[in-house]
């Protein structure tokens, strides 16, 4: 059984936390490249016997500054702890990045944070790390300070595949492509949306294909088509095959992204139930129907061809 995670929202934390292996990042989507830097710290964690411990942020900082960006996580927050439980965490600080908080400076966030807050032994980032006021530090001033502080600064090579880093950037370019199966094999996992069932218009119902409308949130919007999937309740372990439709529903003239998911042989009320929707195969790009008769005979090949795919 995999143990349970502290969760701090601020750096004063417990002497027992502090004197710790500190992972620093959004770690959006935990795909593979972080997963490399996990297994390394794990290392270091079974070497020096210490406690690992996350600092990462909400929103996402450059959500913060552009507040334009609305569709952009690979994951959510639950979902990331979930990850991080698996890959030996013992505790997280989920930062609010709020305007105060970006006004610190690099060498208060080294200083006030980093060393006296935390006491961190390692402090493990990505050579691309920035930090403090205006994005001024970087690995190069971590790097320089590390024996006046008492660190010792860990940054990994990153992961290479096809000549490219992996990179959230890219698994977010690939969802937004339809090219699932290479982001699923850049996240080592099978890409996941979390949400709540809503009420919508019962046109799924009406047509003979009742479906749970599921709102998106912050998701980075995955390619407009349709989807085989697979389903879990929130607390249950049963899984569920099924067939999404992500999109704005051109037949229907509608104007909002909603995930619609169509649940094979299920019955029961899902109204307000947390869903996890698992993204198993893109199975076809969105499109605009004449009448109710042609998208009923164009769903029926689409279920055909998403249960030879679950």
């Amino acid at each position: 059984m995999v143990k349970q995670i502290k969760i701090f929202n601020n750096f004063t934390i417990p002497k027992k936390f502090k004197k710790s292996i500190i992972l620093i990042g959004n770690f959006d989507g935990l795909h593979s490249g972080h997963q490399k830097l996990f297994k390394l710290a794990k290392k270091y964690k079974t070497k020096y016997k210490l406690k690992i411990g996350v600092v990462t942020f909400d929103p996402i900082p450059k959500m913060f500054f552009n507040s334009k960006i609305k569709n952009y996580r690979i994951s959510n927050f639950n979902q990331k702890v979930v990850c991080l439980k698996k890959f030996g965490v013992d505790f997280i600080i989920n930062k609010i990045f709020d305007k105060k908080f970006s006004k610190i400076t690099c060498m208060e966030f080294i200083k006030d944070i980093l060393s006296k807050k935390l006491s961190s032994k390692f402090i493990f980032v990505s050579n691309n790390f920035r930090f403090g006021n205006n994005r001024e530090g970087d690995v190069i001033l971590l790097k320089k300070y590390e024996n006046i502080f008492g660190y010792n600064l860990v940054k990994p090579n990153p992961l290479i595949k096809n000549k490219k880093i992996i990179s959230s950037t890219i698994i977010r370019k690939l969802l937004e492509e339809g090219n699932l199966a290479k982001a699923n094999n850049f996240l080592k996992r099978n890409w996941e949306i979390e949400g709540t069932v809503q009420k919508g218009r019962m046109m799924g119902k009406k047509i003979g294909f009742p479906t749970c409308n599921i709102d998106i949130e912050n998701y980075v919007i995955a390619k407009p088509g349709v989807y085989a999937v697979r389903v879990r309740i929130k607390n249950k372990k049963k899984v569920f095959k099924g067939i999404a439709n992500l999109g704005f529903r051109p037949t229907f003239n509608q104007k909002k992204i909603l995930l619609e998911v169509n649940i094979f042989n299920f019955s029961g009320n899902l109204y307000n139930k947390n869903l996890s929707v698992e993204f198993i195969k893109f199975i076809r790009g969105e499109r605009k129907f004449k009448g109710i008769s042609e998208l009923k005979k164009q769903i029926r090949r689409d279920i055909l061809k998403a249960k030879k795919n679950l």
